[in-house]
């Protein structure tokens, strides 16, 4: 049996080319009914590459009347007894995603190309006056000469904030924004329909204090699942895809699913809402059939490892499962909070992973695996001291040493990278450097290895488990390596394996934060 090839959209976020062009599309048709039955405005917060310029593309076609590319669709069923449907109106899109913001007076000109656009359109007796006037009267002037009143799409509306080249850049772009987009609620008799996409929501910017009659729905249950693709849209799009993956992996199919399942899943932007992939990802592992880090390699997260280093905030605390923010901080972004995580969250690198209702807070942490091992990958350098070090972190060969048995050489790895770590004068500083080179170093090992972190709640400091060996950890600072292997003891921590028959290793170590290095190393194996 030949394998079924079907064109997989990856990097195509035009409705109208993905139905005229045979592409796969995964029917989210019913959100747009929900959507445009209601009227009101919108907001949406979302990653990058997570579909929301598809989202509004399909907006786009729906108010453009463009019923054919609908066929067969959800919403065609579902419109089938609305005489009002498919009707025609004049679309204002404005697509913040193609420019560069870097430089003066980008953002005007992007918004002029739109309006000479339009102009063209509905005319152009305004064309001499400001941007905001001009919008106006294009809005007015479009519901007067169809009869119609006006949509308004906005896609990647904070790009020029994100991307300013310094901070009086931005204060620039958001004055641009306030003049433009006020105009928006002034107008609202002229408009049928007004959604704006980002990834972030700013506070502090007009776009939403003028526009306060925005629905945000970036934590609304009813559109959790509105972008990103859900595990039963996997199964039921893309049984070939999944077939022929499994096939070249040598796995069965479930194998392959879970397996996608661990890599792609798990993003949540409801409390209680179903976990969704990232579409990205999952097309791209579906079309190279292979488990690559497709999402996190198109963009690396630099200014957010600028902001952690800024903050000073831990990053070990995304790892605890009990680090938690309220829904403010979740939905509100200013370019002035010391705090990273409301950014880390809106950008995709961490998720809601849980909710305690009492207080209104969402607990936090790393969607799946591609985010969690490549984030961990791009914050190595930072931990380890090796930012202009041509010696990188080699997981590689900490991984062979593990499944070896080879304690020494584990041992002068450890070594090596201690001896990276700067002399400061604060010993606070010290103690982190040395906590940060453990942490970083076995939860890398948690990608090719079973990993157990230290908890509060009685382990070690880490225990690795391989086809052969199970290694407990246990590290000290500024005491001896005895000290460590009787904690080993003491604590029990081997009991949970004295039935395994994989060989057993404990490990007890020692770092001196006078030497900045490990001055004891001693290994029991059972």
């Amino acid at each position: 049996m030949s394998e079924i090839i079907r064109k997989l959209p990856i990097g195509v976020q035009d409705f109208e080319k993905i139905r005229n062009e045979g592409f796969l599309y995964v029917d989210k048709t019913e959100y747009i009914y929900r959507l445009v039955r209601n009227g009101v405005p919108y907001f949406l917060s979302r990653p990058r590459r997570f579909g929301k310029s598809l989202l509004l593309s399909t907006l786009r076609a729906y108010f453009e009347g463009k019923k054919e590319l609908f066929k067969g669709l959800k919403i065609e069923e579902l419109e089938r007894d609305n005489k009002d449907a498919w009707q025609a109106y004049p679309v204002f899109y404005i697509d913040f995603n193609t420019n560069n913001f870097k430089a003066d007076s980008a953002l005007e000109e992007v918004l002029e190309a739109h309006l000479r656009e339009w102009e063209n359109v509905y005319g152009e007796e305004e064309k001499n006056t400001g941007l905001p006037v001009r919008f106006q009267y294009l809005i007015k002037r479009a519901a007067e000469k169809t009869g119609k009143p006006a949509v308004v799409l906005v896609d990647e509306y904070d790009k020029p904030l994100l991307e300013g080249a310094d901070n009086e850049m931005i204060e620039h772009n958001k004055a641009v924004f306030k003049g433009f987009f006020s105009t928006l609620k002034s107008y609202d008799r002229y408009l049928k329909f007004v959604f704006i996409t980002g990834v972030t929501k700013f506070s502090k910017v007009s776009i939403f204090s003028d526009l306060n009659q925005l629905r945000d729905i970036s934590l609304s249950a009813e559109y959790s699942q509105i972008c990103g693709i859900t595990e039963a849209e996997i199964k039921d799009n893309f049984v070939p895809e999944i077939q022929a993956m499994a096939k070249v992996q040598g796995i069965a199919e479930d194998e392959c699913l879970a397996k996608l399942k661990k890599m792609y899943d798990g993003y949540h932007f409801h409390q209680y809402g179903e976990g969704v992939y990232n579409p990205f990802s999952v097309l791209n592992a579906l079309v190279e059939k292979e488990f690559g880090m497709y999402w996190f390699s198109t963009g690396t997260p630099t200014f957010l490892i600028d902001k952690l280093k800024e903050s000073g905030f831990d990053a070990k605390q995304f790892t605890t499962d009990d680090y938690y923010e309220d829904e403010s901080s979740l939905t509100d972004y200013r370019v002035d909070n010391e705090n990273p995580v409301p950014l880390f969250y809106q950008t995709g690198y961490l998720t809601i992973r849980g909710y305690d209702a009492e207080f209104r807070s969402y607990a936090l942490g790393y969607p799946n695996e591609e985010v969690r091992y490549g984030f961990l990958k791009s914050l190595a350098p930072y931990y380890l001291c090796a930012e202009n070090n041509s010696r990188p972190l080699d997981v590689r060969n900490f991984v062979i040493d593990i499944r070896k048995g080879a304690t020494d050489s584990l041992r002068d790895r450890f070594t090596a990278l201690f001896a990276r770590l700067p002399y400061p004068n604060d010993e606070k500083i010290v103690e982190q450097n040395f906590q940060n080179v453990v942490y970083i170093v076995f939860m890398l090992l948690g990608e090719y290895t079973v990993t157990e972190q230290h908890s509060a709640k009685g382990r070690a400091d880490c225990i690795v488990e391989t086809d052969d060996y199970i290694y407990i950890f246990e590290f000290k600072r500024d005491s001896t390596a005895d000290e460590a292997l009787k904690q080993i003891e003491d604590m029990g921590y081997a009991k949970p394996y004295a039935a395994d028959k994989r060989t057993l290793i404990k490990i007890g170590a020692n770092f001196d934060s006078k030497e900045r290095n490990l001055d004891g190393w001693k290994v029991v194996s059972e």
